[in-house]
């Protein structure tokens, strides 16, 4: 079937947003919310997926806030994401009063100018609540139900979704990261359904207390990757996997001491997003999403730079803390953790052009030579991303990457969290840095 002129017109937006877990903000204040929608803006970063649990008392006040700050800011939009996971089911009623309370604010996404984007976390066996909910408030529903195949998913309650939310933003095992999850849901939706696809930057978690959460994904040159199939995928829309989910390590946003009660709620053996700033990874974010926008690389990248991260202790030099790679309950065969990983530097340079540009890793004084092992897609000597590795060779000490171009440097970056022999509590923290 041919897709119709509105549907056309929802896709032409390619919208960038990050999931919020709002239960992890109870005690921001409107300031708090400002600051992050700013820092979300400056890196193009379109709005915010809120994600809310169903038994969650402090939701409330903080959607007002939310909404508050968000209508103060030009262009930046938010809409829901209810979890069906962290506290069981949504009722259908509450479900229908909260869009239709919010669904009318200015701020609230409507990627045709009508309709109320709505998304979720799981849910599909509630898969028919939505033919009830949709004819009490005509939303436009895109649905996370990763856990059924793509096809069933399209084909539940009589194809009550309007598009689908894919949340296989992490590979199995060692491997790299793929389209294959990505094209299985564009071949189920077709034509006229939409796609949403997700982009993350890392998986970490260890929270005995969230039922024994405890296990690392790959990351290793993930969010580089990630952003350049995104390019070629061209979905519908894009969520970053996270703004603030601090118990997965995946967040891309500021680390606030107020937003890491979880840790202690949880019985985490470490906090490890504490003092593990994930800001670096906000820094290419214009160009990544431009070039998803407009489908082509500008001739010109703007203002050059580095960034890079880091896990912080080579990872067999302290215990594993029971950590495993891969999650069999996700049907996964687990594999060490260290297999996963590389005790490396990574580093990413937007370049207008890698002629005559130099990299220097430095890890506690000791100058490494680096390289780039990545190059835009067009080739060497054209504008893009560059990325590569170097890696620690049992060195400890501050993190400092420079790239310079004909012995002049173009950009320096530093500040993170120094690598060391070390670990809290002596459990190996399998999260990193990226500055």
């Amino acid at each position: 079937m041919a897709a119709s002129l509105a549907f056309l017109q929802i896709r032409a937006a390619r919208e960038v947003f990050a999931h919020v877990i709002v239960g992890n903000v109870p005690e921001f204040t409107l300031a708090d919310w400002e600051e992050d929608m700013r820092l979300a803006q400056e890196a193009k970063i379109d709005g915010f997926a809120l994600n809310i649990a169903a038994e969650d008392p402090s939701i409330e006040a903080s959607l007002e806030l939310a909404f508050e700050a968000a209508g103060e800011r030009d262009g930046f939009s938010l809409f829901f994401s209810f979890d069906y996971l962290a506290q069981g089911p949504w009722p259908a009623e509450r479900v229908t009063e909260l869009v239709k309370k919010y669904g009318a604010s200015e701020s609230y996404f409507k990627p045709d100018g009508r309709r109320p984007f709505v998304s979720t976390f799981e849910g599909p066996s509630n898969a028919d609540d939505w033919r009830n909910i949709k004819a009490a408030v005509d939303v436009f529903f895109v649905p996370d139900w990763s856990s059924i195949p793509a096809k069933e998913a399209v084909a539940a309650a009589g194809g009550v979704a309007d598009g689908l939310f894919s949340f296989d933003a992490w590979p199995d095992g060692a491997a790299n990261m793929t389209t294959e999850g990505d094209d299985a849901f564009r071949a189920a939706l077709g034509d006229d359904k939409a796609y949403m696809m997700p982009v993350a930057p890392w998986f970490y978690t260890n929270l005995p207390g969230f039922g024994g959460k405890n296990w690392l994904w790959r990351g290793d040159g993930l969010w580089d990757a990630r952003w350049r199939q995104v390019a070629e995928v061209r979905p519908d829309f894009v969520e970053i996997l996270t703004w603030n989910d601090f118990g997965e390590s995946h967040y891309v946003g500021p680390v606030r001491d107020k937003e890491l009660g979880l840790f202690e709620s949880a019985d985490a053996p470490l906090n490890y997003a504490r003092g593990m700033t994930h800001d670096g990874w906000r820094r290419f974010l214009p160009f990544y999403i431009d070039v998803y926008k407009t489908g082509k690389v500008p001739d010109r990248v703007g203002e050059e730079g580095v960034m890079a991260y880091y896990r912080t202790a080579p990872a067999l030099a302290c215990p594993a803390g029971g950590t495993t790679g891969n999650n069999k309950a996700q049907g996964q065969a687990e594999l060490p953790p260290e297999e996963l990983v590389e005790n490396s530097v990574f580093y990413a340079a937007l370049l207008d052009s890698d002629d005559g540009v130099a990299v220097e890793v430095s890890i506690g004084g000791k100058k490494l030579p680096g390289r780039f092992g990545t190059v835009p897609a067009a080739g060497p000597g054209t504008p893009g991303v560059y990325t590569g590795s170097a890696p620690f060779g049992g060195n400890t000490g501050e993190v400092v990457v420079t790239v310079s171009r004909d012995g002049k440097t173009i950009a320096t970056v530093e500040g993170g969290k120094d690598i060391s022999n070390e670990c809290e509590n002596n459990v190996q923290n399998w999260n990193a840095v990226a500055v």
